[in-house]
């Protein structure tokens, strides 16, 4: 079985949701567990590693459980084959932001779990219309939030020698797609212009995770994910799994 730990909050935990499903169909045995905290930062995370209260919803396979867990004990409750990090989303393109708390929980995690494999969870830029405050930082430019996060992360990333799973990458480049282009007509892939959208946004994301942390080959993964009695068009499954290959690979 292969373990993914995710200290984050509501954007791992729209990255989450499918990934275990997708796992499953492709034959993989896989447990996820996000760190919940809505909105938390890097410098929040620090804080709470230093303490043993139990500030974390535990969520598992994609749902949540109601039961609260400290980070101190979930890094220890686990052999964690990867353990990812990142920033508030408001905060993802702003450099300084991220340390000395990256630094510092990417060795504390390494103490607690030596055997783990780190990431970088790279997220994504707001949507264009967003109303998000923290979109301001950005000038409310998509395109800036996206270029200023990407700089962030690569920087990150190599602050701990981790590797990338970028979730924000196919985002963006699915936005440039006739499906996605939001801008000409297609559909949003967030659903309340900075969270991932329950169907597709979501299925992106897991998709990413697949590929690039599992080593699976999405093309031939036919999990169609469903929310609330709907099920995914085929279709646009089928487009997200060619841009999302086509950046994993």
């Amino acid at each position: 079985m292969i373990k993914i730990l995710c200290i984050g909050n509501s954007f791992s935990e729209d990255a989450m949701k499918y990934l275990h499903a997708i796992a499953k169909c492709g034959g993989m045995e896989v447990k996820t567990v996000n760190l919940y905290i809505g909105g938390c930062p890097l410098i929040k995370h620090w804080k709470n590693a230093k303490s043993f209260r139990k500030a974390y919803d535990y969520q598992l396979n994609g749902e949540r459980t109601g039961k609260k867990i400290s980070m101190r004990k979930a890094l220890k409750s686990e052999t964690w084959d990867y353990i990812s990090f990142q920033q508030a989303s408001y905060d993802s393109g702003v450099e300084e932001s991220y340390y000395p708390y990256l630094t510092l929980l990417s060795e504390y995690a390494k103490k607690k779990s030596p055997g783990a494999v780190q990431l970088i969870h790279k997220t994504w830029a707001y949507e264009i219309d967003s109303i998000h405050d923290g979109f301001a930082k950005y000038e409310r430019n998509q395109k800036l939030m996206f270029d200023s996060l990407s700089k962030a992360y690569k920087k990150a990333a190599e602050a701990i020698n981790a590797e990338i799973v970028p979730v924000g990458d196919v985002i963006q480049a699915l936005r440039a797609t006739k499906e996605f282009d939001y801008e000409k007509g297609g559909l949003s892939l967030c659903r309340d212009g900075f969270h991932l959208d329950y169907i597709y946004g979501r299925y992106a994301a897991a998709a990413t995770w697949y590929e690039k942390v599992l080593k699976g080959n999405i093309l031939e993964n036919s999990f169609i994910p469903e929310y609330n009695g709907i099920r995914a068009d085929e279709a646009l499954i089928e487009a997200i799994k060619r841009t999302v290959h086509e950046i994993c690979s």
